[in-house]
């Protein structure tokens, strides 16, 4: 099981990617960038190559709206370039409240788009020429624009021919559509125990079309870490209630919030209504205290020595070979170098 985390910072990341040679010492193998509306991943992706040797570098997540395919193209092939060969790039839909508020662009089709999108990906990396006939038209029909569009290749040899592509989907389709064809999955608020009754169906049905060639489904998944006895180390739990709140109260509107939605087919239907409520109608503390605590205790893997063995365990057999760590410690390398001695 590899180990890895995400780039967690609040106003300025160059403080925490200082930190993270510290981190690839004590054998973390990814670290994944985010950027919904704040700075872009490639940019702080590059910036964390040059600080590191060996650390994978992943895109968690670059969404299929805002860039064309060929800039994600260029993107992909520019950060495996800096890095040597350690990028991983995610992709995903995002929310209509991004992609149409903060982007501007409609959100629609997004299970099409990110097929089209990674077979044009995996055909320009391998430097084929860029063509598609779906939903992206390159090059554009001559009745469109200038009618000078011509098939193109990436200019530059890229470092690998393929990247690792991972998806983020909660839903069935896309879940469905990362089994058959991506490298990777993505879910997001992972509960090991609820993961087969959720998304179990979607999973069996992609991987009967997976497309030869591809190894296994890689899934990276986890959440806080903390280990130590007694009733201070449980308390730290509440650290990732603004989080779990947040996506489940205030990502999205009432009847289209995906994260609500995934709450409720964990079984948590009541309580995913009361913090939705409380978080739209500004109430945010309340909304807070509203998550259930055995979502909490088994999505992270905080308490005794024993218990956070269970839930690695736990996650290992939902299938889970990435396991996601954000470490709530004095120090964070050191417990990384905990959890990497017990996975190894």
């Amino acid at each position: 099981m590899k180990l890895s985390m995400p780039l967690m910072y609040a106003g300025n990341p160059r403080e925490t990617a200082d930190q993270l040679a510290a981190l690839e010492k004590a054998g973390l193998d990814t670290i994944w960038v985010a950027e919904p509306y704040g700075f872009d991943s490639p940019t702080l992706m590059g910036y964390l190559a040059a600080k590191t040797e060996t650390v994978e570098i992943g895109a968690a997540i670059l969404n299929i709206y805002s860039r064309t395919p060929g800039a994600l193209l260029q993107t992909a092939a520019g950060l495996d370039n800096v890095s040597g060969g350690r990028a991983v790039i995610g992709l995903g839909a995002s929310g209509p409240q991004v992609i149409e508020g903060f982007h501007g662009v409609p959100y629609d089709k997004p299970v099409t788009r990110t097929r089209e999108i990674v077979d044009i990906l995996r055909r320009g990396m391998r430097r084929e020429a860029v063509t598609s006939d779906g939903l992206y038209k390159l090059p554009l029909p001559a009745d469109q624009g200038l009618g000078l569009g011509k098939p193109l290749k990436l200019l530059n040899k890229p470092e690998r021919p393929a990247v690792p592509l991972f998806i983020a989907a909660l839903g069935p389709k896309s879940v469905e559509g990362a089994a058959e064809y991506a490298d990777g999955w993505l879910p997001f608020l992972f509960l090991p125990e609820k993961a087969d009754q959720v998304w179990g169906e979607s999973l069996a049905a992609g991987t009967k079309k997976r497309q030869e060639g591809l190894g296994p489904l890689e899934v990276s998944a986890g959440g806080m870490v903390a280990i130590g006895e007694g009733a201070e180390t449980k308390a730290l739990l509440d650290f990732a209630r603004p989080t779990y709140a947040l996506y489940v109260g205030g990502m999205g509107a009432r009847g289209k919030n995906f994260y609500n939605d995934l709450a409720c087919q964990y079984g948590f239907e009541k309580e995913a209504k009361e913090i939705q409520d409380l978080y739209l109608d500004g109430h945010k503390r309340d909304a807070e205290a509203k998550v259930p605590l055995e979502w909490l205790e088994a999505g992270n893997l905080v308490g005794p020595e024993s218990y956070v063995k269970e839930r690695i365990a736990a996650f290992s057999e939902a299938g889970v070979t990435n396991l996601q760590l954000m470490p709530a410690t004095e120090d964070p390398a050191a417990t990384i170098a905990q959890v990497k001695e017990w996975v190894s």
